[in-house]
């Protein structure tokens, strides 16, 4: 855990962190830790990918980042703010949070173009919003994160005409549109095809690109190698590997699977 702290620490005195959790614990019973301890930090412009066997803590690890589960002890710091401080903070830190689900979460009736849209809620007043009357300005920026997810033919489609990885990638236009400095993506490519994650994962890729941070839990560690800049690998609660990408080998994969009776794809 050193070189987490070390790099936290380094971000902290200026070389710019968008992101940081020091010393995260949660835990739902005397017994179930979810997270232990939990230190690690994102740059801009970093794709960070979070491994971990079922049950590791990943989904409790992003609800934390997220603000809605609250730790019993540590740090949660979002562009600067420290979530828990106040409720004023937990609500600018998760305007600059764009998250991105397994499920895709777009709004089914409304085209791909009016759900990157809905993505500028933070920027706009909510009757905008609501009553779907945004500037030239926004209709120009939300067709920009359409062409940089290439999917600018398919603005005027309904959500529900939409193959999965492409609701997924309307889903990371969305986030792009909602200029966050951070983009949470839990499991964004579980559900889709071969062809269709990795064609999600070339679009996060664009907002690294962009300078936007990314983490996304994966299962699948090959792609994990393929598309992320660094692994962070959780087992039973606690960060077992922080590691450039490349460094990802066969006796680490099997310290963070086997032990837990699962093997994964490498």
């Amino acid at each position: 855990m050193a070189a987490t702290e070390a790099r936290i620490a380094q971000g902290l005195n200026g070389n710019g962190l968008v992101a940081y959790t020091e010393g995260l614990t949660k835990r739902y019973a005397p017994a179930v830790t979810a997270l232990a301890e939990v230190s690690f930090a994102v740059r801009p412009g970093e794709f960070v990918a979070v491994l971990g066997p079922s049950g590791a803590g990943k989904t409790t690890l992003f609800r934390c980042l997220t603000g809605l589960t609250r730790p019993d002890r540590g740090t949660v710091n979002v562009a600067g703010r420290d979530i828990w401080q106040s409720p004023r903070e937990l609500r600018l830190a998760r305007r600059e949070l764009a998250l991105i689900f397994q499920q895709f979460n777009l709004i089914r009736r409304l085209s791909a173009l009016e759900n990157v849209l809905v993505g500028r809620l933070a920027q706009v007043p909510a009757w905008r919003v609501i009553l779907r009357r945004f500037t030239r300005a926004d209709r120009q920026l939300a067709l920009g994160c359409l062409d940089t997810v290439g999917l600018l033919d398919r603005a005027g489609t309904r959500a529900d005409e939409l193959s999965g990885g492409q609701q997924q990638r309307v889903a990371i236009a969305r986030a792009l549109a909602q200029h966050a400095k951070v983009i949470l993506a839990d499991e964004p490519v579980a559900s889709l095809d071969p062809e269709s994650s990795a064609t999600v994962l070339e679009s996060l890729r664009s907002a690294v690109t962009a300078g936007v941070a990314v983490v996304a839990s994966l299962h699948q560690v090959h792609l994990a190698r393929a598309y992320a800049d660094r692994i962070v690998a959780l087992r039973d609660g606690r960060i077992v590997e922080d590691a450039p990408a490349s460094q990802l080998d066969t006796r680490t994969i099997e310290q963070i699977y086997e032990r837990n009776g699962e093997r994964n794809e490498s």
